[in-house]
């Protein structure tokens, strides 16, 4: 029997007097969180934010892990200086890690320890705090948040004004909880809309107190403070949508000046607390995951005769595309009632004419091209292969479009009942990549995810730029995806992983993109659980 998640913990990470690996500024740091799959194996769990040109960073992104109490579950912390768009960290500088376990940190609630370049090996400088927090209350805080005639604090410009929200600890220390985006030379600046947990922001006590400080971003040094005020959770809830503002006080300003009254004010224009769906109350509240597999049978992958074929199967009856549809299938059938998969075969010439076809049915039945199980999909695989003549080009838009006609139509339901994935296996080559691109624009505003594995050992820098690695993913026009639902990973990096890494790797981030779009829409699950508060 599968070992049933205890509770879920929140972990905030801060770092102090880390390597300085620049140049003329300080580094750029970044944590990074893995947990160990066995063997020596490690799967990211999450990254917080990068911050600039900082020694001493308190991370504003927690990270969520769900805790066994059964289970050693093994954790590595690495801090990287990050000095580029990429999300890959192999060209970053390692600033230092740390392994410990779930349950260490859990019973000590907060770790300090000094980094370490290797297990075992201090890094020289550098220490890292974890501390842990259970998550009882699935409610959040949205807040919206503006401010009004703020101090010029830079020379040859205004200022470049953030926020920082701090609730105070059980020992008087004030915890960093949210960190707004930085508004550019603007001294009346309107900050996107956030949500933070109720627990996150309070420990869901309303009475708690909260600061709010105001700064000026400095890329080069640390950030000047604008000013600050205090007030409670409680106060900031009673908005609800009638504005209200706070002075912002600069403390020492206010001592030194007789007259001073602030030096700007804040206003909060909305505060509501909403309930705070997860990825299991959607599922558990009646959400259909449908997933669909398109599999690339083009000439690049080499004829299926050949043993240097990714299509080649080997004695054992498998190959890379077998291997890579077993792991990820047996995972996603759990959560699909009917366990009927459509299946797809693109670029290749198809009986009984040969002409090319970019979304056969697999089994050759396009009025039901529906497989029975992980099991139907790969016996469907094994009859086509011989049957059709590999061809080209690489076209991934007609299946992309194929699934996302089922994923509007579930869209127009206005509930959140069913989801979408798609699994397209690959060896990496891509002909239309632009009408891919204006497809997955399309598809973000949808109830679907787009899995992408790379077979072989093709460059797969198209599918890096499908993933948003580079910065957000836009269209020909320049739209911007609505929000991210692609995941690429190549199979090669998990060739002698455990079976399960690949799967956890693949489906590591469809329960975020499924909660974002049920969110970007308001929708609850369809049976939404009790509302949780301790």
């Amino acid at each position: 029997m599968a070992a049933q998640c205890v509770t879920k913990v929140e972990l905030s990470v801060s770092c102090n007097n880390l390597i300085d690996k620049d140049v003329g500024s300080k580094s750029d740091p970044l944590c990074v969180l893995l947990q160990s799959t066995g063997e020596d194996k490690w799967v990211e769990v999450d990254r917080t934010e990068k911050i600039k040109n900082c020694q001493d960073p308190e991370f504003s992104k927690k990270i969520r892990v769900d805790y066994y109490f059964e289970k050693v579950q093994k954790l590595k912390f690495g801090i990287y200086d990050i000095d580029n768009k990429s999300t890959d960290l192999g060209d970053d500088d390692f600033l230092g890690g740390f392994e410990c376990t779930l349950g260490q940190v859990v019973s000590s609630k907060k770790l300090i320890r000094p980094l370490e370049l290797k297990k075992g090996k201090p890094a020289g400088k550098g220490t890292i705090t974890i501390s842990a927090e259970e998550i009882k209350d699935n409610r959040a805080i949205v807040l919206d948040v503006e401010a009004r005639g703020l101090d010029k604090k830079d020379l040859f410009g205004k200022s470049d004004p953030f926020l920082e929200f701090f609730k105070q600890a059980d020992d008087g220390k004030w915890q960093l909880v949210h960190r707004t985006e930085v508004i550019k030379n603007n001294l009346n600046p309107t900050w996107k809309q956030f949500s933070v947990s109720l627990q996150t922001f309070c420990n869901s006590d309303l009475n708690k107190p909260i600061k709010v400080t105001c700064y000026d971003k400095d890329e080069d040094t640390s950030s000047d403070i604008i000013g600050e005020f205090t007030c409670t959770a409680a106060q900031l809830v009673e908005v609800k949508d009638h504005a209200v503002e706070f002075d912002c006080v600069h403390p020492e300003k206010k001592q030194k000046k007789k007259n001073y009254k602030n030096s700007g004010v804040v206003k909060i224009r909305s505060c509501k607390i909403v309930a705070d769906y997860s990825f299991l109350d959607y599922v558990m509240g009646g959400c259909q995951i449908n997933f669909t597999v398109g599999i690339d049978f083009t000439g690049s992958n080499g004829d299926p005769k050949s043993p240097d074929s990714l299509h080649y199967l080997s004695p054992n009856g498998l190959n890379q595309y077998l291997s890579a549809i077993w792991s990820v299938g047996q995972v996603v059938q759990d959560y699909d009632t009917d366990k009927l998969f459509p299946a797809f075969g693109f670029g290749a010439q198809v009986p009984p004419d040969f002409k090319v076809s970019h979304e056969f049915a697999l089994n050759f039945n396009p009025s039901n091209p529906y497989c029975q199980g992980v099991q139907g999909i790969v016996e469907a695989y094994r009859f086509a292969l011989p049957q059709v003549k590999l061809y080209g080009p690489t076209n991934f838009s007609p299946i992309i479009h194929h699934v996302a006609r089922f994923a509007a139509q579930a869209a127009q339901q206005g509930t959140a009942a069913q989801y979408f994935v798609l699994l397209i296996l690959t060896d990496g080559e891509i002909t239309d990549l632009d009408q891919t691109r204006q497809a997955i624009v399309a598809c973000s505003k949808l109830p679907m995810s787009i899995i992408i594995v790379g077979v072989g050992e093709a460059d797969f820098k198209a599918m890096e730029f499908l993933d948003g690695d580079g910065g957000v993913l836009k269209s020909l026009t320049g739209e911007p995806v609505a929000r991210d639902i692609v995941q690429f990973v190549p199979y090669r990096d998990f060739v002698s992983a455990p079976k399960e890494a690949l799967a956890q790797s693949v489906l590591a981030e469809v329960p975020t993109q499924l909660v974002s779009y049920f969110k970007m829409l308001n929708l609850a699950p369809v049976q939404p659980p009790k509302p949780v508060t301790q």
